[in-house]
């Protein structure tokens, strides 16, 4: 049992549909890049460098999407220096290690790959 929820069977739902959100906003372009600032700057940074690495995965420049896709990701970049550095510092950390040992990018449809970073980053 879990001191803060109470119960024994933690499934990080909440953590799981900030983090869709978060892939969603660039990914779909469901938020403008105002909206979609604080909350890549308040968010972990093995996170935002796994959302986004997964993002550049799919979305090679040969996709018919990848110009939206990445012009987010780089729009965002460029309006906040805190994400950029986020990402430096996200990709040297443990989680992403084991991840990227563990499994490629492509491997994992949105969904698994939400489901599968958020679990073992509240674990």
């Amino acid at each position: 049992m879990t001191e803060a929820t109470g119960r024994d069977d933690v499934d990080f739902s909440y953590e799981k549909r900030v983090a869709g959100r978060l892939l969603a906003a660039l990914e779909d372009g469901a938020l403008s890049i105002p909206d979609t600032k604080p909350l890549y700057e308040e968010a972990d940074p093995a996170l935002v460098y796994l959302l986004i690495a997964w993002l550049r995965a799919h979305y090679p420049s040969s996709h018919p999407d990848s110009d939206g896709v990445l012009g987010r990701v780089v729009g965002l970049c460029q309006a906040s220096p805190k994400v950029a550095r986020h990402l430096r510092t996200g990709e040297k950390d443990a989680i992403v290690e084991w991840f990227e040992e563990t499994y490629g990018y492509r491997d994992l449809d949105r969904h698994a790959f939400i489901e599968c970073i958020v679990e073992k980053l509240e674990s």
